[in-house]
C-alpha cells in the first residue's frame, strides 16, 4: 500500500476536470489531493463529524491469539473539493486499514462497555480465558484534507468518475512521508529497504538487457 501511494502521481482535483489533461491519466492510478465537503456526515456523541468511522474491538486469548468481538464500519459519501472543482467519492470502497493515525485503547476485557459483555461470556462458556482487551479507531474528519489512491474511468454519458482501484481507494489525511512512516509500521527500515532492493534489481534486469541488445546488435 506505501509503495502505491507513494508511486503514483499527486494531483489537484482541479486537473482532472480538464478533459485533455485527465485523458492522460486514465492507464495507471494517480494520487488525488483535496479537501471534503460532506451535506450529511456522521455526527458522533463528542460532536466529531466524521466521513469514515471504523473501530475494532478484540481480546487477546491465552494463546496469544487475537480474536475480533467487533468490526464496526461506518461511511458517508463526499465530495472531493478544491477551488476549481470536485468529484464524489464513496469511502465504503476503501482499503484497509484507513491511513490514518489511530486512536488505540488497551486494558482488561471487563473494562470494556456493556455491550460486549454477551461476546466475552461466550468466548468464556467455550473454555476460553481472557487475558486483555483492545479497541482500535480511525477516523476521517468532515474538516480533513485528503490524498486519495484512486483510478480515472469515464461513464457512459463521457462524466469523469473516481473509481477504486485494485484492492480500494487508499484514503490518508497525512502528508506522503507522514503516510509513508505510519504504512512502514516498527519495521518501516525493511519497508524502505525492500524498495531499495527492488529497484536495484530492475536497475539490474535493465543493465542485463541492454548488454543483450548491445550484443545483437554488434553480432558478438
Amino acid at each position: 500500500m506505501a509503495r502505491r501511494l507513494a508511486g503514483a502521481r499527486g494531483v489537484k482535483v482541479g486537473a482532472l476536470l480538464d478533459r485533455e489533461s485527465a485523458a492522460d491519466m486514465t492507464a495507471r492510478a494517480i494520487r488525488v489531493e483535496g479537501r471534503i465537503r460532506c451535506p450529511d456526515p456522521i455526527v458522533t456523541p463528542q460532536a466529531d463529524r466524521l466521513v469514515a468511522f471504523h473501530r475494532d474491538v478484540e481480546v487477546r486469548l491465552a494463546d496469544g491469539a487475537w480474536r475480533n468481538i467487533e468490526r464496526l464500519r461506518e461511511t458517508r459519501s463526499f465530495d472531493l473539493w478544491d477551488h476549481d472543482g470536485w468529484l464524489a467519492i464513496d469511502p465504503a470502497l476503501a482499503a484497509e486499514p484507513l491511513v490514518v493515525l489511530p486512536h488505540i485503547w488497551e486494558g482488561a476485557a471487563d473494562e470494556l462497555d456493556e455491550g460486549y459483555r454477551p461476546a466475552l461470556e461466550r468466548l468464556r462458556a467455550e473454555g476460553r480465558q481472557i487475558l486483555a482487551a483492545r479497541a482500535v479507531t480511525r477516523m476521517v474528519s468532515a474538516v480533513d484534507r485528503l490524498q486519495v489512491l484512486v483510478r480515472l474511468r469515464r461513464d457512459a454519458a463521457g462524466e469523469l468518475r473516481l473509481v477504486p482501484p485494485a484492492g480500494g481507494f487508499v484514503i490518508t489525511n497525512l502528508e506522503l512521508d507522514e503516510a509513508m512512516r505510519l504504512l512502514g509500521g516498527p519495521h518501516r527500515g525493511r519497508l524502505l529497504a525492500g524498495m531499495g532492493t527492488t529497484a536495484l534489481g530492475l536497475l539490474a534486469v535493465l543493465a542485463g538487457l541492454l548488454m543483450l541488445a548491445l550484443r545483437l546488435i554488434t553480432g558478438a
